[in-house]
Parts: C-alpha cells; sequence; structure tokens
C-alpha cells in the first residue's frame, strides 16, 4: 500500500448537490427552499424565532445575581501608604480615612470606603478609620505602633 492509493470506502463520500440548476436535477427551480416566504428569500436571519412560540433561550431561567446595594471598596495595600507617608502627601499624625487617602492621591474615588490589604512594608505610626482591613495588614500596623478601627458592618478577611 502506498500513500498515493488511499481511498475512502465505496459511498462513504457524496458530491455536493448544486441547487437551482433546472427540473430534471431534482433541486431545481425554488432549489429546495419551497414557495415564497422569508426563508425562501437570500440574507434570511432569524435565528432564535420559533415561529411564535417563546424561544428557548427566553423560556429558561436567568443565572446568577448581582446585589442592587453591594458594598464597593478601595483597596489598598499598606505599601502604597507607605510610599505616600515617605513622599510626605499623607500626614503621620492625622488619622488615615477615606477622605485623606483621595486629598493624598492614594486612591481616586471615594466609592464605600477603604479596605486595607497586608501587601507591603510599613515604618510609619498611623491611626486608620477603615470600612476593612485584612488580619495580615491589621498585625503589620499594631507592628509599626499603628491603630486600626473598623467602620461600619464590613467583615474582616
Amino acid at each position: 500500500m502506498k500513500l498515493n492509493e488511499i481511498r475512502d470506502n465505496e459511498g462513504a463520500t457524496k458530491n455536493r448537490m448544486r441547487v437551482g440548476r433546472g427540473i430534471g436535477s431534482g433541486k431545481g427551480k425554488t432549489g429546495g427552499r419551497g414557495v415564497k416566504g422569508q426563508t425562501s428569500r437570500s440574507g434570511v436571519a432569524i435565528k432564535g424565532f420559533e415561529g411564535g412560540q417563546m424561544p428557548l433561550h427566553r423560556r429558561l431561567p436567568k443565572r446568577g445575581f448581582n446585589k442592587p446595594n453591594a458594598i464597593v471598596l478601595n483597596e489598598v495595600n499598606i505599601g502604597r501608604i507607605q510610599q505616600a507617608v515617605d513622599a510626605g502627601k499623607l500626614d503621620k499624625s492625622a488619622t488615615v480615612t477615606n477622605e485623606t487617602l483621595v486629598a493624598a492621591g492614594v486612591i481616586s474615588k471615594p466609592r464605600d470606603g477603604v479596605k486595607i490589604l497586608g501587601v507591603g512594608e510599613l515604618k510609619a505610626k498611623l491611626s486608620f478609620q477603615v470600612a476593612g482591613a485584612s488580619k495580615s495588614a491589621v498585625e503589620a500596623i499594631e507592628k509599626a505602633g499603628g491603630l486600626v478601627t473598623l467602620l461600619g458592618a464590613v467583615a474582616e478577611a
């Protein structure tokens, strides 16, 4: 057996039907599209349409849920706060809040509050009044001699 001798089995493939090539071809005149109507014409795009019956994609339930009153927090790492202190944008003696971080340019929008995350290193002794803080962030702040006060009912995580 040679590569150029390989063939499909007899009857395994068919030639394509050439529609609209005379009545004797079996697919002449209307070309298998029936008579009149939208789908007999070219350019038809009625993908989900089921003849007026409620389409399947509308019969199935929607998935997922988006909380209408979800709390959107800014997340700030303690390393970024230390950079702002080093640059002189944050005052060491003042309490770090949502408003002071916006004023310092650490965050752009106040949103619903700030959550402090523990990536980076904090050397400055700062007191925080924030919506949330991770355990590692609280440890790092207290290790530097600072204090964390949590506002609202945002759980630690």
